[in-house]
């Protein structure tokens, strides 16, 4: 058996602050947290899943829709609401039915069941958006989405065009 070595407790707390700053470490963090926290909101509210809760939001703010344009407003993807939406309908909070403009998209509007379980829920998060403002002011609230969206701007980039940038910088760390 080989001698243990010795932890630098100096350098263990310097990489925890330079990983503080990893945007794309942080992010998997952030979003579990977010999940977490949210479940446990819905869960005092009579136990909506977060994608039944968007789902029903959406619906209310918005009116009917097709699975496309509630993927596109929640920046979902269009097959997790895709399965989702089966186990609306069967717990009664959605209708789905063939568009008449189109056959090929699905129109959902929420049944009054639906509208039921959004307005239990939805005090309880806004009370959960309002604490946010205790943290945040709404200007800040403002820039962070800014942020995230140029952050996803920039990780829409195709990776092969971001290796060519870097080449051609000749120092891809900048």
């Amino acid at each position: 058996m080989t001698e243990q070595g010795k932890i630098d407790a100096d350098q263990v707390r310097a990489r925890m602050e330079r990983e503080g700053l990893n945007i794309f470490s942080r992010l998997p963090a952030v979003y579990a947290a977010s999940r977490t926290q949210g479940r446990k909101f819905l869960d005092l509210a009579g136990g909506l899943s977060i994608v039944e809760w968007r789902t029903l939001w959406d619906l209310v703010e918005a009116g009917p829709m097709t699975i496309r344009d509630l993927a596109a407003i929640q920046r979902a993807d269009h097959s997790l609401l895709s399965r989702a939406l089966p186990d609306m309908r069967k717990k009664g909070y959605v209708a789905m039915q063939r568009s008449s403009q189109d056959a090929r998209q699905t129109m959902v509007e929420i049944t009054s069941q639906g509208r039921a379980a959004y307005d239990r829920a939805a005090p309880v998060m806004a009370h959960r958006r309002a604490a946010l403002r205790d943290v945040f002011t709404e200007e800040e609230i403002a820039d962070f989405a800014g942020y995230l969206d140029r952050l996803e701007q920039f990780l829409r980039i195709p990776v092969e065009q971001l290796v060519a940038d870097g080449i051609a910088r000749k120092d891809p760390t900048k």
